[in-house]
């Protein structure tokens, strides 16, 4: 007989979990939901000392008191920092790690760091940062709460997709306060918790997918690596962040199928190169490139100032990964291109490394514009931006009140709204809500027929936007072409879109 441990995402309690233990129980399970101090029917016992430490101990004591040898452990969101914390003291009687549409905490890593609402995660931060200064000076940690999202601000922490109203209103009335602490303490997270077997179940309304975790995987962070090994399995769900309330039995049957070890197991690097590293699609002559900071300038052969395209590159591209994203064979080709073409390619490297750090990567692109500019082989006033993949929020600003030096912008297979788990609601990173103010700014758009639905659905938003307020939106469709076509698409159709979508550009520079 299996037993499951069931541990829930943050302002909830074991009662969350009551459809889905009934499913596992009718199947001869064995079933113990966690309600973890403060949270729950048991908020009453919040305190000063409520932290991430005591929901470690509360799950660790589970474990003493269950009779069975080995549990498969269950980590909804938050969930999963628990779970992990208690994995690390008892290994020996965890069968299977379940990351339930939660993230991949390392060790150190606090669990405001996976926080989906951008401004809680700021308040957590100044929190953290004053309870450190009162520390030193006092020893007083403080009693902080963080109180749950009312009924219409639930999709900042997640997807709602597929919750009925009646559950969503059980959701809000029966929330409780999250104790600061357990947010901002960092999780211990000892060598061994890394060689237990463990499942992803994905949400992919909640804009997660196998497709992208092997994508990302595909970057060459050593540290993702692991997830390729056979006792690393996966599960998607054709739902919002919630399963528990919007797919009962399909998440009951998806927990029995990933405690029998079954799942979709990702493929290892392959002795050839991962896609975003092989060859770019188009043979374009040789121009000659100065590297100046974060910026790469292709330089065209050409007597005085010339138009100038930047290229953005997408993301969040893991801190460390080398060779670095102006260096890919397609950014290069792009830069290269636009060269031969008769304008100045200019490639950047942002800090694009995680969800939270798109103001800091806004802010190296505009660094990088203003250099562009100031180049005496650019005319600075013919400039056109071009944006790709998880790049495309990054354009948002400039839609919105596009200078005039600003001739075009273009977005290749772009995210064009944050993906639900992000957390992002701020509209400068909106492009689908920004496009309105675009006025006649030209805006070229290429479009694969193979995206990865999650963010075909942010194209899709961004073009009825655009239908809607009639902005100059041009889409070059690439009907066969896939999300990073470049290198892995040799087709005519695929050489053909990269030739028009450039010149397109061009030609809105007047070049």
């Amino acid at each position: 007989m299996t037993a499951f441990v069931l541990v829930s995402e943050s302002f909830t309690g074991g009662w969350i979990w009551r459809e889905v233990a009934a499913g596992l129980r009718e199947a001869g399970a064995e079933v113990h939901p966690v309600t973890l101090t403060g949270m729950g029917d048991r908020r009453h016992l919040a305190g000063p000392g409520t932290d991430l430490e005591t929901h470690i101990q509360d799950v660790t004591q589970l474990l003493d008191h269950l009779d069975a040898p080995e549990v498969v452990m269950v980590g909804h969101g938050y969930g999963i920092h628990p779970v992990l914390g208690a994995a690390g003291r008892r290994p020996e009687r965890v069968a299977r790690i379940v990351h339930l549409d939660a993230g991949m905490p390392r060790n150190g890593d606090p669990a405001l760091a996976l926080v989906p609402d951008g401004a809680v995660r700021e308040q957590l931060l100044r929190w953290t940062e004053e309870e450190g200064r009162a520390v030193r000076t006092d020893g007083d940690e403080g009693d902080r709460l963080v109180p749950p999202p009312s009924q219409d601000r639930w999709e900042r922490w997640g997807s709602l997709a597929g919750v009925p109203a009646d559950a969503l209103a059980r959701l809000t009335r029966l929330a409780a306060p999250q104790p600061a602490g357990t947010l901002t303490q960092p999780l211990p997270l000892p060598d061994v918790v890394s060689g237990l077997p463990a499942t992803g179940v994905l949400c992919t309304a909640n804009g997660s997918s196998i497709a992208m975790v092997q994508t990302v995987v595909g970057l060459g962070d050593p540290a993702l690596q692991a997830l390729t090994d056979p006792r690393v399995s996966f599960f998607e769900l054709d739902t919002g962040h919630w399963p528990m309330l919007s797919l009962p039995d399909e998440l009951a049957a998806v927990l029995l199928r990933a405690a029998a070890g079954k799942g979709h197991r990702l493929t290892p690097a392959a002795d050839e190169p991962p896609a975003h590293l092989r060859r770019f699609l188009l043979d374009v002559p040789a121009r000659p490139r100065e590297r100046t900071g974060r910026v790469d300038l292709h330089l065209p052969d050409a007597d005085g100032p010339r138009p100038a395209v930047v290229f953005v590159h997408g993301g969040p591209v893991p801190a460390g990964v080398e060779p670095t994203p102006r260096d890919w064979p397609a950014f290069f080709g792009y830069g290269q291109l636009v060269a031969n073409l008769g304008a100045v390619g200019a490639t950047v490297d942002h800090r694009l490394h995680g969800v939270g750090d798109y103001g800091r990567a806004a802010l190296d692109v505009a660094e990088a514009v203003a250099l562009v500019r100031a180049d005496p082989r650019v005319d600075g006033d013919r400039v056109a931006l071009w944006f790709f993949s998880g790049g495309g929020p990054l354009s948002a600003d400039w839609l919105a009140a596009p200078p005039p030096w600003l001739r075009c912008v273009a977005a290749t297979y772009p995210i064009l709204a944050p993906l639900p788990h992000w957390g992002i609601a701020e509209p400068a990173f909106r492009p689908a809500t920004a496009v309105r103010s675009a006025g006649a700014l030209p805006i070229v758009l290429t479009r694969v027929g193979r995206e990865l639905p999650e963010i075909a659905v942010t194209v899709e938003e961004f073009l009825t936007a655009a239908r809607d307020c009639g902005a100059d939106v041009e889409v070059v469709d690439v009907p066969l072409g896939h999300h990073g076509f470049e290198t892995i698409d040799h087709t005519d159709e695929a050489r053909a879109a990269v030739e028009r979508a450039a010149r397109t550009v061009l030609r809105h520079l007047g070049g």
